[in-house]
């Protein structure tokens, strides 16, 4: 079993940066993609970004160019690094990963979820 922790949310001017992490612990074999999602009150939820095993990447269209998403193996770790934040990045930001057990079953686990708040 697997569990997904975010930090690094929190309140910042429109043009700052933030950085989240993600950091999965518990009991699995490895983490296959994750990504981060966010939700914005009255919207519906949002995938922001994702990372493959091999880095391969993919990103929304609203956050290219702004976001970059990385991940350290060793640390079952995921980042994401927001710069030029605007107000519409206000949102809960929640990471999710593609766990692999011990029996070499796939599922998938989501943390509880980070806010991040960009004042205009």
């Amino acid at each position: 079993q697997a569990q997904l922790v975010e930090s690094g949310g929190g309140l910042v001017q429109a043009g700052g940066s933030l950085r989240l992490s993600c950091a999965a612990s518990g009991s699995f074999f490895s983490i296959n993609a994750m990504g981060w999602n966010r939700q914005a009150p009255g919207k519906q939820r949002e995938l922001v970004a994702t990372i493959g095993i091999g880095d391969r990447i993919n990103y929304a269209d609203s956050v290219k160019g702004r976001f970059t998403i990385s991940r350290d193996n060793a640390k079952n770790t995921v980042y994401l690094q927001m710069n030029s934040l605007k107000p519409e990045d206000t949102a809960v930001y929640s990471c999710n990963a593609q766990i692999i057990d011990y029996s070499g079953r796939y599922y998938s686990s989501w943390g509880q979820g980070t806010q991040v708040t960009v004042s205009s």
